[in-house]
């Protein structure tokens, strides 16, 4: 039977499984001429929702299905939510991938982790390089992020040209690497742009995004005012932070020192790629102690309130290597993720319960985000051209105002479109022709599970309302040998009132199977059944609550 989304020779699709409706999880396919190329694979991060699931990621399956018609994973740069999910996913796909040199360092440490480095080939392509892969012909313009080497992706093909922007912004001193290459994207304009697929995080922030360079001169400021043990809090990946808290510390006389095993990984990144050239060898966080306090400087891990990081290890007084005292300061030198919130709060109010001050964004200008603000967005549109907007790498609040926005700036079409959208960029007008299927994976210990399957339903049920444990030993003809064995999870408090309810429950249970016909006896599956509707229906009398209810037969 003929593939329905097999990409037909005269048209160019656009499908986002990950991305588009949601920020993080970035995954972006591109169909013509019988092949799929694939540009960007990330992840994001799970949360209460996700009991048990630290990483989520795109389910790929629509593009598994093809595998043998992708030829090919463009990568944009080295975050997480970008470039995440390859290690656990290239399996399935195994297609040729592509990156710059930082984002291939970057990557080659977390395909050795799950030994994939040998089979995983990865192509370094230079800045500004282009090659092709076959039906299309890629691009690649340096623009400016919080880390270094993002660039956006041309994708040429004989119906026409499409900037895939990645993450950036326009920062005219980005402390490391080169800024945006506004003459390229000139040309490119000048050209004839089919369409852009284009980042919308900050579409409701107005102006621009600013500069790492004022961070620099605000951090070394700040620091110079501080006489105490100070820890910053950024993201691992932000290697102009990196290198800035660096030249931070070395002008006032203090040691520099990585808390955090990310941390590590990213700066031997940097370093391998020229970097950190110049800059001192950092600390350990097993030598910190050595040091008195006004000497030392520490970047650490968990600016998000991740709760094993080094941030809310240290705040819960666990980490091993590092305390803070009453009187030291900790500056959280990066931006709230949506929807982390409540744990960066949790993660503020443990420090200032330890009388230690803490510093954002609020009091001080530590940080700037990575993203374009509205002129930046605007300064684009003006130099690209498209005649197609999509806009991704946003929630839908976040794409239906970055579709007005680029209507405003007199991009003919613009669409709106969350994953799953099957978009036929040309021929003809830009329009949604179908959709296929999306879902999340989430890495469960080391096994990837669906976020909509059983195992986490399940796992919510049992966190929402408790666990009846039940063990019956009964002979051939169904009758019991002994008391039904009880126990209750995440159900009772008090030990004296947890016995009772279990001599309770066993009773109503053997009451319930002395009553059971000879026919329900018979098979275990109806004297579990017939025993766990007794247990459930005691528990919801005597507590107002239904909790899931597993029984044990044995049968002897």
């Amino acid at each position: 039977m003929a593939d329905a989304y097999l990409p037909k020779d005269g048209e160019l699709l656009f499908v986002a499984l990950g991305g588009a409706g949601e920020i993080g999880m970035n995954l972006n396919l591109y169909g013509h001429a019988g092949k799929w190329l694939m540009v960007d694979l990330g992840i994001t991060f799970g949360d209460e929702r996700t009991p048990g699931i630290e990483v989520i990621m795109p389910d790929p399956s629509f593009i598994e299905e093809r595998a043998p018609d992708l030829i090919g994973l463009v990568l944009t740069h080295a975050h997480e939510d970008h470039i995440g999910a390859v290690p656990y996913l290239w399996s399935k796909l195994r297609c040729p991938i592509f990156a710059t040199a930082f984002t291939a360092s970057v990557l080659r440490r977390k395909l050795e982790e799950v030994g994939l480095a040998i089979e995983a080939k990865i192509t370094e392509i230079p800045l500004s390089g282009s090659f092709r892969i076959g039906p299309f012909e890629i691009e690649l313009i340096t623009l400016t992020h919080s880390i270094p080497e993002p660039n956006a992706v041309v994708v040429r093909t004989k119906l026409g040209a499409v900037l895939h922007t990645g993450d950036w912004k326009l920062d005219p001193d980005p402390l490391l690497g080169p800024t945006a290459d506004e003459a390229a994207l000139r040309r490119l304009g000048a050209g004839g742009v089919l369409a852009m697929i284009c980042d919308s995080t900050n579409v409701f922030v107005e102006g621009q995004s600013g500069s790492e360079a004022d961070v620099r001169r605000s951090l070394m400021d700040l620091v110079a005012r501080l006489q105490t043990r100070i820890a910053i809090g950024c993201f691992a990946s932000n290697i102009a932070r990196l290198r800035t808290i660096a030249e931070v510390g070395a002008a006032h006389d203090r040691r520099v020192a990585l808390v955090g095993r990310s941390l590590w990984r990213m700066a031997e990144a940097a370093r391998e790629n020229g970097y950190m050239d110049g800059i001192a060898d950092f600390v350990t966080e097993h030598d910190v102690g050595y040091f008195p306090r006004d000497k030392i400087l520490m970047i650490c891990t968990g600016s998000q309130g991740e709760p094993r990081s080094a941030l809310s290890r240290i705040a819960r007084g666990e980490h091993p290597n590092v305390d803070l005292e009453p009187g030291d300061v900790v500056i959280f030198s990066s931006r709230v993720i949506p929807g982390n919130e409540k744990s960066i709060a949790a993660l503020q109010n443990a420090f200032a319960r330890k009388a230690v001050e803490v510093i954002t964004d609020r009091e001080e200008d530590i940080h700037v985000s990575g993203h374009p603000a509205r002129d930046e967005l605007a300064a684009m549109y003006q130099m690209v051209r498209p005649k197609i907007a999509v806009p991704v790498h946003g929630e839908a609040q976040h794409i239906r105002e970055h579709v007005a926005l680029a209507k405003s700036c007199q991009v003919p079409e613009a669409i709106e479109a969350a994953n799953g959208a099957v978009i036929r960029l040309a021929p003809g007008n830009a329009e949604i022709v179908s959709q296929v299927p999306v879902g999340r994976l989430g890495l469960d210990g080391r096994t990837l599970i669906r976020l909509d399957g059983d195992t986490l339903r399940h796992r919510h049920r049992m966190s929402f309302n408790g666990l009846i444990m039940v063990s019956l030993v009964v002979d051939r003809d169904g009758i019991l040998l002994g008391a039904p064995k009880v126990s209750l999870e995440g159900l009772l408090d008090g030990e004296a009132e947890a016995e009772a309810a279990t001599r309770q429950i066993a009773d109503e249970v053997t009451g319930a199977l002395e009553a059971a016909p000879v026919s329900r006896r018979a098979l275990d599956e109806d004297v579990a059944e017939t025993a766990r509707l007794a247990a459930r229906r005691w528990f919801h009398k005597a507590h107002l609550k239904k909790p899931v209810t597993k029984v044990q037969v044995i049968r002897l």
